[in-house]
C-alpha cells in the first residue's frame, strides 16, 4: 500500500536537543513521518554556511517520541540538510524541509543571518518546498503549544499547494498568543547598530562581544513583517532564492 503520510526533514540552530525542535516534532509526528537531523549545539547566525574544509560526523541521538529518528551533525545547519538528503533519503526525498522552532525573531534583515532560515534555503535550492518557523520569544524554556495550530495550517497549506520555484517561507510568531491570524508580509528595511562590544579581559587582553540594537526604518509600515508580529499577527514572509535586482538591470546602460 503507498504510503500517505508525508516525509518531512527538520533541522534548526539551536541545536537537536532544543525545547523548540522538540516541540515541532510532537506539533507533527501524528501525522507526518519525521526525520530530525540537527546541529550538535547551538549554531545561530550561520545562514547557508557549509564546512567546506572540516570533516563532519553524524551521531544517532535518543527518538523524540515513537518512530521519530534524531541525529546530530557536527557542522551547520546546512550541513544538517545536506548530509540528511545524502545519506537518509536515498530512495525517497522529503516531501518539506522545515527549519526551527528558533528561539528569537528571524523577520527583517534577520533573514539573511539565520541559521533557520539556512535550512529553509538549503531545502529550497535542493527543489524541497522549505518552510522556516520562528518565534519572538528568546526563553529558551518558553511554552510553544501555542503555536500548534498556526504550524500546522502553514505545513498543510504548503503540502497540497505547494510553493513556487526558488521560494521558501519564513514564519514568524509573536512573543505571546493570542495570535491574530496570519499576515503575508514583505521584509521591514532595519539594520542592526552599536554592534561590537569592546571589553578587557581580568587577565589584561583585549576582547569583543558581538551584540547589537535592531533598528527598524520604517516602524509604521504596516504591509512588513516587523509590523506584523508587533501587532499581534503571524507574519509569513516568502522568501526568493532569487536575489538579482532586474530593476538595475533594465536600466543598466554602460557602453564600452
Amino acid at each position: 500500500m503507498e504510503n500517505k503520510r508525508p516525509l518531512v526533514l527538520i533541522s534548526n540552530d539551536d541545536g537537536y536537543h532544543a525545547n523548540g525542535i522538540k516541540t515541532l516534532v510532537r506539533f507533527l509526528k501524528d501525522w507526518c513521518d519525521v526525520l530530525v537531523v540537527a546541529p550538535e549545539s547551538a549554531r545561530s547566525g550561520f545562514a547557508c554556511a557549509f564546512s567546506a574544509t572540516t570533516p563532519l560526523r553524524l551521531k544517532r541521538r535518543h527518538n523524540m517520541g515513537e518512530d521519530v529518528e534524531v541525529w546530530s551533525c557536527s557542522g551547520t545547519p546546512v550541513d544538517c540538510v545536506k548530509l540528511a538528503l545524502d545519506q537518509f533519503y536515498k530512495d525517497r526525498r522529503p516531501d518539506l524541509v522545515i527549519g526551527g522552532i528558533n528561539h528569537g525573531d528571524n523577520s527583517s534583515v534577520n533573514n539573511h543571518y539565520s541559521g533557520t532560515m539556512g535550512v529553509a534555503k538549503e531545502g529550497c535550492m535542493q527543489h524541497i518546498p522549505s518552510i522556516a518557523f520562528s518565534s519572538c520569544n528568546y526563553d529558551e524554556n518558553a511554552d510553544l503549544s501555542p503555536l500548534r495550530d498556526g504550524v500546522a495550517q502553514v505545513v498543510k497549506m504548503v503540502l497540497e499547494k505547494g510553493l513556487p520555484k526558488y521560494t521558501c517561507l519564513n514564519v514568524n510568531f509573536p512573543a505571546q498568543p493570542p495570535f491574530k491570524g496570519f499576515k503575508a508580509c514583505r521584509m521591514a528595511h532595519g539594520s542592526w547598530i552599536n554592534e561590537v562590544e569592546h571589553r578587557t579581559h581580568p587577565h589584561g587582553y583585549e576582547y569583543y562581544w558581538m551584540v547589537g540594537d535592531y533598528r527598524n526604518d520604517e516602524p509604521d509600515a504596516a504591509d512588513t513583517d516587523q509590523w506584523a508580529v508587533n501587532h499581534g499577527y503571524i507574519a509569513i514572509t516568502p522568501t526568493k532564492i532569487d536575489i538579482t535586482d532586474y530593476d538595475w538591470i533594465k536600466n543598466f546602460n554602460i557602453e564600452l
